[in-house]
């Protein structure tokens, strides 16, 4: 049975927090009749369940809780960062008593020509018994070599992580689609890939150690969009509990980080050999005989960072030369372009640690390097017909990937200065089907379809102009390059110092030169090597120090519901509510912290209340969000249900309890979850509850 309703009551001009109790099975304690309910025919949450009330005690006042992380990450031994990608993912992680070397994982089995397999597809296959079978390049290559007619009872899954930010009413239930149609939980399947990769890197860190590994040695750090919505970050630390990488009673031990957060994080150890700036068109130099290394990395440890096959990247104690240039409050934005999601994040430096503050909430959009995919999908359509393309990804699904493998190594290779064309392969398959189906060739196709920019080639290729390459990324380009420009015009994000440009996409030469067309003159613009691992190294770094980043922007407006006292002419009539002769205004929000509001690392922000009827047993806050600032009353569009704190009030026979009982309620804010706490100050009784927008 859900619990019921119940509100809080103001004890002055404002009032906090909303309680509820479980009113049918209390009235009786509680002394209520029936003859208290409203007559108004409006039916709000509060009044329809005609409970009791409880007054604050305080004003709120905010508690900084600063070192409550720092002592968290001592305990174990190792952290490895996953970065799940929406086209490629991998991991890296970095021994905490060596945390100036960061490992990246094993080189992948597999891969593609032009492609480099630091990372593997996030792809993922299934038996016909939806059992799972392999991930990443095995899972790719073995759907291919399957018989055509036996792949169809093989689920197969790709670039899957997009539906964390396209599903607007994401749950637990919330389904995935595999290449042949059927249907699959998406909890599932991101708990298999996240069980991979801990198996991976549990097997990788036991080979080194000559010795069991145990996952409890381990911190765990996810990364994920900070553009997504808070749903896809819980969904994502509740596909990590049923991996079994972490457990809900140690939920310290994973961290979700942010994906631009964290390549920020690395970018600022940056010296100049590890970086391109695009104003200077060429790579900054490495080493020369006047550069220093700090003192103690030995020998051994310069010969690996020379050796740029090396799988172990050194990250200096030290704060990289282009940080030594930026002053107290300078400011710099982190464009974290990846396959699915472009990710924008303004971040001022805070001398002496380097300390980061998020200065402007994160924004962003779907302007991944997917929308190029998207783009050739739609050319096909218009050559081959969408009718028939969807009906060969149904009947055909492996060849399908197979012309996607061919169409990515392809786009990689596109270029602002290329003159010759790309060729795409088509296979067999394709060219065999599309015969049968439409009863004419594919070079036929192409004649009819009038795309002068794309010929055939006897060899059996689809040969496209560079031209033609290029107007497939320009609507994602331009979608960038105006998000960007948005960003520019916000007041505080003028003086922006430096540009960086992170990210499996940002390594398209394309992007970089739209980047640089449109902002090299207000800030400089830097790439680091290796672009393609900036998240991952910074999530290893993220991981050994939490609290590097100090202050973050909200994403959304928290709050509980109250009783005021009812005023007229300002509350609206269908809110009143009269309760032992006392005038309330039912269902009002009242904010404890708002949208794009700042938020230090740890701070807590506290309520005091106390129950209107000291019989009252049972005390159920609700808290509820909001992406909107200016909210009235949780019945106010867009206002959502987040979390729910049940406190028992029992316990105190034999105990003096003050006349006015003090019940404290704390939310604890800027990490990327939130928690709340409860606490009966007379019994010392508390509840604690992460916030949860996936149940609700």
């Amino acid at each position: 049975m859900p619990a019921r309703e119940s509100v809080f009551s103001p004890r002055g001009a404002h009032s906090w927090g909303r309680a509820t109790g479980l009113w049918e099975d209390f009235r009786k304690v509680l002394g209520l009749n029936d003859e208290t309910a409203p007559t108004s025919a409006y039916s709000s949450p509060a009044r329809s369940l005609g409970d009791t009330g409880i007054t604050p005690l305080s004003p709120s006042h905010i508690v900084n809780d600063t070192d409550s992380n720092v002592s968290e990450q001592q305990a174990f031994l190792v952290v490895v960062a996953i970065d799940f990608g929406t086209t490629s993912s991998g991991y890296a992680y970095s021994f905490t008593k060596e945390p100036e070397c960061i490992h990246v994982m094993r080189r992948w089995e597999g891969g593609d020509p032009g492609v480099s397999n630091q990372k593997t597809p996030t792809t993922i296959l299934l038996t016909p018994e939806r059992k799972f079978h392999s991930f990443g390049y095995a899972a790719r290559d073995f759907y291919h070599d399957l018989d055509p007619n036996e792949a169809k009872q093989w689920l197969y899954l790709e670039k899957f992580k997009m539906k964390l930010h396209t599903t607007g009413d994401l749950t637990m239930d919330t389904d995935l689609t595999a290449a042949n149609g059927k249907k699959v939980k998406a909890l599932e399947i991101f708990a298999y890939a996240l069980q991979y990769f801990k198996e991976q890197a549990l097997k990788e860190l036991s080979d080194q150690a000559g010795s069991e590994f145990e996952n409890s040695d381990v911190r765990w750090v996810i990364t994920v969009p900070a553009i997504w919505k808070q749903p896809a970050k819980q969904f994502m630390r509740q596909a990590a509990y049923q991996a079994g990488l972490v457990s809900p009673e140690n939920s310290e031990q994973l961290i979700i980080a942010l994906e631009p957060e964290a390549a920020s994080i690395y970018c600022r150890k940056l010296r100049l050999h590890q970086m391109i700036e695009l104003s200077s068109k060429a790579a900054v130099n490495g080493y020369s005989g006047s550069d220093t290394v700090g003192a103690g990395f030995t020998q051994a440890k310069e010969h690996l960072r020379r050796n740029r096959q090396s799988r172990t990247f050194l990250v200096e104690n030290v704060i990289g030369e282009v940080w030594s240039e930026l002053e107290e409050g300078d400011k710099y934005v982190v464009v974290d372009s990846g396959g699915g999601t472009v990710d924008l994040t303004v971040h001022q430096i805070r001398l002496p640690e380097g300390h980061l503050k998020e200065l402007y909430k994160a924004t962003g959009g779907p302007y991944g390097s997917l929308g190029v995919d998207y783009e050739f999908e739609k050319l096909l359509y218009k050559i081959f017909g969408e009718d028939f393309i969807e009906q060969f990804k149904i009947k055909r699904p492996a060849a399908w990937v197979d012309l996607m493998i061919a169409f990515e190594s392809r786009k990689r290779a596109a270029a602002p200065d290329r003159t010759n064309p790309l060729n795409i392969t088509l296979p067999f398959s394709f060219i065999d089907y599309y015969k049968k189906f439409r009863g004419h060739s594919v070079e036929h196709a192409l004649r009819k379809s009038n795309v002068d920019f794309v010929k055939w080639s006897s060899q059996g290729m689809l040969r496209m102009s560079p031209d033609a390459m290029n107007a497939l990324f320009k609507p994602t380009i331009d979608s960038i390059i105006e998000h960007l420009r948005d960003l520019f015009q916000k007041p505080e994000v003028s003086t922006v110092k430096f540009l960086f440009l992170v990210g499996g996409f940002a390594e398209a030469p394309l992007l970089q030169q739209a980047v640089q067309a449109a902002f090299g003159d207000q800030c400089r613009i830097i790439i680091p090597q290796d672009v393609g691992l900036t998240i991952l190294k910074g999530a290893v770094l993220f991981g050994l120090d939490p609290t590097v980043i100090k202050v973050r922007r909200s994403p959304l407006t928290y709050g509980v519901g109250v009783l005021n006292r009812y005023v007229e002419g300002k509350h609206p009539p269908e809110k009143l509510l009269v309760k032992d002769g006392t005038r309330w205004c039912t269902d009002v929000f009242d904010k404890f912290i708002s949208a794009d509001q700042s938020v230090a690392l740890g701070e807590l922000v506290k309520r005091s209340y106390t129950p209107a009827k000291p019989s009252q047993l049972v005390i159920v806050i609700n808290i509820y969000s909001s992406e909107h600032d200016n909210v009235s009353f949780i019945t106010d569009p867009g206002v959502k249900k987040c979390g729910t704190l049940r406190l028992d009030l029992t316990g105190t026979s034999g105990t003096a309890v003050p006349a006015r009982r003090e019940i404290q309620t704390l939310m604890q804010f800027g990490d990327t979850e939130i928690k709340a706490t409860a606490i009966d100050i007379a019994t010392s009784k508390s509840v604690k509850v992460g916030i949860d927008f996936l149940n609700y």
